[in-house]
């Protein structure tokens, strides 16, 4: 009986909880067409801030981080690299995956982003960090370039913040693809 008691506390508190909100990143199609000399390019896992990977949607209010009810649909880290890798693809019509590389033989470049920041506030998402991109057939020089992007966002909500990150995605994609590869 006890234990039939628990079960229906157990129940009553799951169903009275509301259910989590989960938002996915639109996915933006490349309009540019920009040639690499590159065949195969590896993309390296997006490095991101600790607040920036977490699974709720963020927003910032007068320089403080807020965390929304929101949570991303896919994690932050994983969802951006893949957005980074599709849009590489559609940009310069090398063969890109993400790592680990899945096709036989090695890439003939990989590209590394590392973000320092992803915030939300004053009307707009800023993305900025530096990017790398490697010869791995050696034949040519490496690069290395900092970066600082920013999307307009009229709203805050968790929708405009995931609108806006995927264009930014975006737009870092024809950035890196133009001066690097």
């Amino acid at each position: 009986m006890r234990h039939a008691l628990g079960l229906l506390a157990l129940c009553i508190a799951t169903a009275c909880s509301s259910p989590d909100q989960f938002i996915a990143s639109p996915k933006l199609v490349a309009q540019d067409r920009i040639p690499t000399r590159f065949s195969s390019i590896e993309v390296s896992e997006v490095s991101l801030p600790a607040y920036a990977a977490r699974n709720e949607v963020t927003s910032s209010d007068a320089g403080v981080l807020v965390l929304s009810d929101t949570l991303w649909a896919d994690e932050p880290t994983r969802a951006m690299t893949l957005a980074l890798s599709r849009h590489l693809a559609e940009i310069t019509g090398a063969r890109v995956a993400s790592d680990p590389w899945p096709f036989d033989g090695f890439p003939a470049a990989r590209v590394e982003v590392r973000v320092e920041d992803l915030i939300v506030g004053a009307g707009a998402l800023r993305l900025s960090g530096q990017y790398f991109v490697v010869d791995l057939d050696g034949r040519r020089r490496d690069h290395a370039h900092l970066f600082d992007l920013t999307t307009p966002l009229p709203e805050g909500d968790p929708s405009a913040v995931a609108q806006a990150r995927a264009q930014t995605v975006l737009d870092l994609a024809t950035l890196i693809a133009r001066d690097a590869l």
